[in-house]
């Protein structure tokens, strides 16, 4: 029985990974919470990049071309960077099947009504941060177990046993964070970019504002201004800024409407001290909690 146990744990150890590279670091996150052992994962863009526009660089055209497969955000995220890595690459598996776009696997929101140039960068799919709503979070796990199941039949038993110990981790801190954010519903804040209006919608808090004054546009002194005379009146809690965009502006205002300022992080590695999608979590809801 012992040298049974012995070759069973050798030809496990010895059987090939598959290699699947990811665009973000909250995949990765996921990938090996659900893969472990059976899995090499490759993430593409670092966490306290701007999602949306990532260098396609020669190390990252070689990660696509070695891996079995691909899982990218989707919504239109990565369209800047990811189909130019995909074309450059020229792997033939991720045109066959070996491909996964997590986005439709969620419910989206914030659609486009208008999708033209006035209205700044849009993202016509709708809003694609939707890994901000934590219980978001089980239905991207489970949309991954199933990927891998497919990639590695032999594997899913493995695969769902690994989906069924996270989900049940994420429930107790998905139960902790809910109680936490129950006093939070009705606060209002700004923002500077639209990043987490999912995890705003989650906990019933109010974004009545933006420093971009449209997507992807920088704020102008005239925007600026009439901001900060909304948020003198509306006395919102806090500013809550992303790590990849300059803070000058957003200084500035809350300088001038006595709002204090809260950088924040949108993924794992934004911040030194984020090394996990708990830790992410944990420190959006002590940063919209915090009096």
């Amino acid at each position: 029985m012992r040298i049974l146990l012995l070759l069973t744990l050798l030809t496990f150890s010895l059987m090939a990974k598959i290699d699947i590279a990811v665009s973000y670091p909250y995949i990765g996150a996921l990938v090996e919470a659900v893969g472990q052992d059976r899995v090499n994962v490759s993430v593409l863009a670092k966490g306290n990049w701007d999602p949306h526009f990532v260098v396609p660089r020669p190390s990252l055209i070689s990660k696509v071309r070695n891996a079995d497969a691909l899982i990218i955000n989707g919504a239109q995220l990565e369209i800047g960077w990811v189909p130019p890595l995909i074309k450059r690459a020229g792997n033939r598996k991720l045109s066959q099947g070996a491909f996964l776009d997590l986005s439709t696997k969620i419910r989206l929101i914030d659609g486009a009504h208008d999708v033209s140039r006035s209205g700044g960068d849009v993202h016509p799919d709708g809003n694609p941060h939707f890994h901000l709503d934590p219980h978001n979070i089980p239905l991207l796990a489970s949309a991954i177990a199933s990927f891998l199941s497919k990639l590695d039949a032999e594997g899913k038993g493995y695969y769902d046993s690994n989906l069924q110990t996270f989900d049940i981790a994420w429930k107790k801190d998905l139960e902790k964070w809910d109680e936490q954010m129950a006093d939070a519903k009705g606060r209002e804040v700004v923002q500077y970019h639209t990043v987490f209006n999912y995890f705003l919608q989650a906990y019933g808090i109010d974004s009545i504002g933006t420093i971009e004054p449209l997507p992807g546009v920088a704020p102008s002194s005239r925007h600026s201004m009439h901001l900060i005379d909304m948020m003198k009146k509306e006395k919102p809690c806090c500013i809550l800024h992303d790590v990849y965009h300059p803070t000058k502006t957003a200084e500035f205002i809350a300088k001038k409407s006595g709002i204090r300022l809260v950088i924040v992080p949108h993924d794992i590695g934004a911040l030194n001290d984020i090394e996990s999608l708990e830790a992410l979590f944990t420190y959006l809801v002590e940063a919209a909690t915090d009096d």
